[in-house]
């Protein structure tokens, strides 16, 4: 019948596309954005092509050149051979020292922020308003200001330039900004389950870890990118607090670049600049879209 109107040819008819017209919003937009690519991206390009060169192409200044002859020489020398100080052990040392500081830091300050949280969201107990903004404080306050206090009371209770010393204070400094993250999650989760929950005979720790610990996979996630970035990242705690023997990777790494002995070998302290900020670099690259996720699902809302 002429008069009815085939539906089905007109969902199969191709949709006409849209005009991708270069106006000067759209020019702009790409150009910042190609600007802002090669701004992150070309010192990462000079890092690692300086790190597979001779020392016989870098000094010719072809800073931008690819290497003719590639070697992974400096690799090895960065991860092995190279002097920090009077130690001549490259920096592998430091990366199993900011492994020792990371995995435990991270786990206590997550717990501990998580077990506030849920306190701070749920149970709210007398005074939970005035302990929050203390912790809020502490989140603000420059960790310069609390550097010598630490030192006094660490160096009394015989913990100064120890593995457990600089793992309290990573725990103590992470516990202010986990506890508002794991308060803000919390705080947008039903209350009629927590509330159930109690009715059904549930206590502080039976519902926090069978009920809220399973549902917090996502703010978990975001917590431990954050620690252990910002951790394994650190270099003023770890300088001051760790001691000559658990020094981070980020302090092995100072020590390699300004202990010189003759030529500065640029290869190697390209090489090493490039181990130390691996993991974190892994680290986004494949959980940066559980990142992305766990804010998404309200992990930083408040």
């Amino acid at each position: 019948m002429d008069h009815l109107i085939d539906h089905d040819r007109i969902a199969a008819a191709p949709r006409p596309r849209r005009s991708l017209a270069w106006t000067p919003a759209r020019i702009g937009v790409y150009a910042f954005l190609i600007l802002a690519a090669l701004f992150f991206l070309l010192p990462l390009y000079v890092m690692l092509v300086t790190s597979v060169k001779p020392m016989e192409e870098i000094r010719l200044g072809t800073l931008f050149a690819l290497p003719h002859n590639l070697t992974l020489e400096p690799w090895r020398q960065a991860w092995s051979s190279a002097c920090t100080g009077l130690e001549c052990d490259g920096i592998r040392g430091g990366f199993w020292n900011s492994v020792a500081i990371v995995v435990p830091s991270t786990v206590l300050s997550i717990a501990i922020g998580a077990v506030n949280g849920y306190a701070l969201s749920f149970w709210r107990p007398r005074g939970a308003g005035v302990l929050f903004a203390v912790l809020m404080m502490g989140a603000f306050i420059p960790a310069q200001v609390m550097i010598y206090p630490l030192v006094r009371m660490l160096a009394a209770a015989s913990l100064f330039s120890s593995l457990p010393g600089i793992i309290i204070i990573h725990t103590i400094f992470g516990m202010p900004v986990m506890t508002l993250l794991f308060r803000n999650y919390y705080a947008a989760l039903p209350l009629e389950l927590f509330k159930a929950a109690r009715i059904d005979g549930g206590g502080f720790w039976r519902i926090f870890l069978q009920l809220m610990l399973p549902m917090s996979t996502p703010v978990i996630v975001v917590a431990a990118i954050m620690q252990v970035t910002g951790i394994w990242n650190d270099f003023l705690l770890g300088l001051v607090f760790a001691g000559s023997e658990h020094l981070p990777m980020t302090v092995q790494l100072n020590n390699i670049i300004n202990t010189t002995t003759g030529e500065r070998l640029y290869n190697v302290n390209m090489a090493a600049t490039i181990l130390t900020s691996i993991v974190p670099l892994a680290l986004y690259f494949i959980s940066g879209r559980w990142f992305v996720r766990g804010i998404a699902s309200g992990a930083v809302k408040g």
